[in-house]
């Protein structure tokens, strides 16, 4: 499926039908995670496990229900490694999407039963929950593109285009912190605004839904 089309359909779910993940389903999902390592450099890792991963009295709080599985997003401490888990992570996002899968980013997670094998210098940045949602999700409210942009004159359809993909990025308590310039030389750069959390990660993902709007990324 063209990938707009997995990005408009694509929202964050938080109740999961008690239903296992098909063993065919599960063998692609390794293998787009592998794929994913190879070009990332990440450390991806795929949590089966009928334990409630997501579980903990904030998770309780609000409104999780049992979770058939969830992907640790890890990779050795660098000054990028959040953005980097943020655009890679939601290519896989949009993958499992693709497959007929509900998923959610999930800063806040039971580290005693994310237990991934990590490397000297790694890190657990963020997990993400993944299974079929008693529900497809619902859009996130939005900014204007004019509140999220920086452009000196016309703004060219392709850049309209990347901005209107990046709106459509889920961020940390919908906080959609980042700007998009646009250069006199129409070169776009992308850029956190403000402070919050996993601000670095929202980056990545913003960054990764402008690519796929302007055609960099099929």
């Amino acid at each position: 499926m063209d990938k707009m089309n997995l990005i408009r359909q694509r929202h964050s779910v938080r109740q999961y039908l008690d239903k296992r993940i098909e063993p065919e389903k599960i063998t692609q999902i390794k293998e787009k995670i592998a794929e994913i390592n190879a070009k990332s450099g990440l450390n991806i890792q795929l949590i089966e496990s009928p334990e409630n991963v997501f579980g903990g009295f904030i998770n309780k709080l609000i409104g999780w229900s049992r979770v058939p599985c969830g992907i640790a997003i890890c990779g050795k401490t660098a000054p990028d490694l959040e953005e980097k888990c943020g655009y890679f992570g939601e290519e896989l996002v949009l993958f499992l999407q693709e497959i007929g899968l509900n998923t959610c980013w999930v800063g806040t997670f039971n580290e005693k039963n994310v237990k991934p094998k990590l490397d000297d210098g790694e890190k657990v940045v963020i997990t993400i929950a993944l299974g079929y949602g008693a529900n497809g999700g619902s859009p996130h409210k939005s900014k204007t593109i004019e509140k999220v942009t920086n452009v000196s004159g016309d703004m060219p359809d392709w850049f309209k285009n990347g901005v209107e993909a990046a709106l459509l990025a889920p961020t940390a308590i919908n906080q959609q912190k980042f700007v998009i310039s646009l250069s006199d030389n129409g070169i776009a750069e992308i850029n956190t605004s403000g402070k919050g959390p996993y601000i670095n990660v929202d980056l990545g993902i913003v960054k990764y839904h402008f690519d796929v709007g302007i055609g960099k990324i099929k």
